[in-house]
């Protein structure tokens, strides 16, 4: 599907509801093959490649949360998909976040998976130092040493994987889109950025993540009655590639009883 300068690869399979997969970064949609199967049995699934991920194409721009959140909501636009269950995990989160917040009407919920949101300021100079790294030659292999240690206890081939990823891509989509996270306008990846923005989905959020601190943080910040907040201590990064099958009943479980 191509809007504007970007031409985004998806998958559209199953039927009923539709649920969108949104990767992280360095990612792509094939993250989400351990959840796929099960979705798509209750489910339309919509499982797109971010710009500069996967299949898709790869503009000198264009990778700010926001900007990707754009790009979906163009392909959900194009698809007539109605609103739509937006599950991210990582950057995906955040992108999820940023959709429910600007579209609030193709959004029904979220579902966060250990989003690139609630950083404390305190640790912004170590993501400066490697955002200054990032676009560099060997800003890649210093981008996979330092994911592979947000997943220490995961399957070797899990780290392998992901590292591969990352290894390949360009070097100036992996580095826009880090920073954008973290710094320049419109940034939530650090409170109090998080805080502002993230009170403006009406939504149901669902987050899960791995730190019990950042789980109680977002309560505080879920408007609808229908939101949870938990926390998976001990799980990596990839919490929904290490525990897939929790990960799964837990968000099936979760939309089952949403409110009409």
């Amino acid at each position: 599907m191509t809007t504007g300068p970007v031409e985004l690869f998806y998958t559209d399979q199953g039927a009923g509801e539709p649920v969108l997969l949104v990767h992280g970064l360095g990612c792509d949609s094939h993250d989400w093959l351990f959840q796929h199967d099960a979705f798509a049995a209750r489910h339309r699934v919509i499982a797109p490649d971010l710009r500069g991920h996967g299949r898709s194409s790869a503009p000198e721009s264009g990778y700010r949360p926001q900007e990707l959140a754009a790009d979906l909501a163009a392909l959900l636009d194009t698809l007539g998909t109605g609103p739509v269950i937006a599950i991210g995990h990582s950057l995906g989160g955040n992108v999820a976040s940023a959709l429910a917040v600007a579209r609030p009407d193709l959004v029904r919920a979220v579902v966060a998976a250990d989003p690139a949101y609630g950083t404390d300021p305190a640790t912004t100079a170590v993501l400066a130092d490697l955002a200054e790294v990032m676009g560099t030659d060997e800003g890649n292999e210093i981008a996979a040493t330092a994911f592979a240690a947000l997943e220490p206890d995961a399957h070797a081939w899990l780290r392998t994987w992901h590292s591969r990823r990352i290894l390949g891509m360009a070097p100036q989509v992996l580095a826009q889109a880090f920073r954008h996270i973290y710094f320049g306008e419109g940034q939530f990846g650090v409170r109090p950025g998080s805080d502002e923005f993230l009170t403006a989905r009406d939504c149901p959020v669902l987050a899960i993540h791995r730190s019990p601190a950042l789980a109680a943080w977002e309560r505080t910040l879920t408007r609808n009655p229908a939101s949870r907040s938990v926390a998976w201590p001990g799980s990596g990064h990839w919490l929904h590639q290490e525990r897939p099958e929790a990960f799964t009943d837990l968000v099936l479980d979760w939309i089952s009883k949403l409110p009409g």
